[in-house]
């Protein structure tokens, strides 16, 4: 009789969730070992510090979401997530207030992470494959006889109701998935294996944020949501006002530079009320509070370069933040785990398709180095703006990357008067389409020319100067 077939996955984290959906449909059996016990309804939980604030889920993201589990959308629209038409969104650009358009995108459902990772468990549930160990801390990785590869991990588990019972377990796989966030551990394990550990690229803006949840009543009720971008390096300081399910309004403000906003009531309201569009500080400062302010500042972009390992053991993935963490101002954290799911989906098709019997040779390296790929441009969109920070540390941008980064202030600025450009640079922000559209003929030309305006506005300013002089 063959073997059951066993996956094991360290974190249940959204990455881990997504991950096991579609190990499900590889594996005979998966397992989910999360240090938390999970809450038996949509609140927060100590692996997830920065549920507490605003969470975007990106069109492209959506999309995979509702192909993993069909009927998701209806299931949090039914347990009160808001379905809002996108035109009734402010955007507070970094150049000012964005046109309002017809995007090619659907309506946004707005909803708390907590909502999402409860109503993702719930369908994962029902899966007779997926099992959820609870209470379990993996301390380590289990080599195989030969230490060519990983063959499972050892794990402590805690009681849920006697939190002081304890006792250790090796649990063996034949394929382990780290998804365990930017705590990852696998570095280290690697190391006491005899395995080098990857090099790690770090770039920190030191972007914080401060998140509260008001009830929806008074002013807030004819509030319409509001994002208003950061723009360094001359403006530190956004932040967004969305309605989210229970008929409340979840406002997050965030800074960078060490220009953090303040966790005290009076702190929060005074920095809203220092952002370049009043609609926040209005729709606040005489609203109804139901939760304390809650503070995170751990935004760093941390990229652990396991594709670049000379050597590394089969059978052993990384995923999610314990690879690639992106400053998550910038709101693809979701989406991106949701394309390293189905990258892995994609990936597993073909090793099967190559090995029909289940070998899983060379497959761990192959994925490492497309996922890489994949990752290239959510990071390189959070660095180039996080790099332009005075404070900003770790980053060494390229004359390319500087370049670019000059383009797109040009394309930011021409977008405020063209609806076309705008829906343009939306739709690349929401992975629907690729970058390239921006560098497109008529995009280029508008931003070409906008150049040519500041320049000319410049030296029509000198000129005046030195004649008045």
């Amino acid at each position: 009789m063959q073997q059951e077939s066993h996956a094991i996955i360290i974190g249940g984290s959204l990455a881990g969730l997504l991950a096991s959906r579609v190990l499900a449909k590889h594996f005979d059996r998966v397992s989910i070992v999360e240090r938390d016990f999970f809450p038996e309804k949509p609140t927060p939980r100590p692996g997830i510090p920065q549920s507490r604030h605003l969470h975007i889920l990106l069109n492209r993201g959506r999309i995979i979401l509702e192909e993993f589990f069909p009927g998701l959308e209806n299931e949090l629209v039914a347990a009160g997530a808001p379905s809002l038409d996108p035109r009734s969104i402010g955007w507070f650009s970094p150049a000012g207030w964005a046109p309002h358009f017809s995007p090619d995108l659907n309506d946004l459902i707005l909803f708390s992470r907590d909502l999402l990772d409860w109503q993702i468990r719930r369908r994962l549930a029902e899966n007779t494959k997926v099992h959820f160990l609870e209470g379990g801390t993996v301390t380590g990785l289990l080599a195989n006889t030969s230490r060519a590869g990983i063959a499972g991990v050892s794990v402590r588990f805690r009681d849920r109701h006697n939190p002081g019972n304890i006792h250790a377990e090796n649990l063996y796989a034949d394929l382990v998935v780290d998804a365990g966030g930017k705590v990852s551990k696998t570095p280290q394990w690697l190391k006491s294996l005899g395995y080098e550990p990857p090099q790690e690229t770090v770039i920190n803006a030191f972007v914080g944020y401060a998140s509260r949840i008001y009830k929806c009543s008074g002013k807030l009720s004819e509030t319409a949501p509001v994002f208003v971008s950061l723009a360094p390096p001359v403006r530190t300081r956004g932040g967004a006002i969305f309605p989210i399910e229970g008929n409340r309004w979840l406002v997050t403000l965030d800074g960078g530079d060490r220009d953090y906003p303040p966790p005290d009531e009076a702190g929060f309201v005074k920095f809203a009320r220092s952002l370049p569009t009043p609609t926040i500080y209005d729709a606040i400062k005489d609203a109804e509070a139901i939760t304390p302010i809650y503070s995170y500042r751990g935004t760093e972009n941390r990229w652990r370069h396991y594709e670049r390992l000379r050597r590394s053991p089969e059978n052993l993935i990384i995923i999610g933040h314990a690879v690639c963490a992106f400053n998550p101002i910038y709101g693809h954290g979701m989406t991106v785990a949701a394309l390293d799911a189905q990258m892995l989906d994609e990936c597993l098709q073909k090793q099967r398709e190559r090995y029909p019997e289940g070998d899983l040779t060379g497959f761990a390296r192959e994925f490492q180095q497309k996922l890489a790929k994949l990752h290239t441009l959510p990071w390189m969109f959070a660095i180039s703006q996080d790099s332009r920070y005075p404070g900003s540390t770790g980053a060494k941008l390229n004359l390319a990357t500087r370049l670019t980064i000059d383009y797109m202030d040009l394309v930011l600025k021409v977008l405020v008067g063209d609806a076309k450009v705008c829906q343009a640079f939306v739709e690349v922000v929401h992975m629907i389409e690729s970058p390239a559209v921006l560098f497109s003929p008529s995009i280029a030309l508008k931003a070409i020319g906008q150049l040519v305006t500041v320049r000319q506005n410049a030296e029509l300013r000198s000129r005046v100067y030195t004649e008045s002089g």
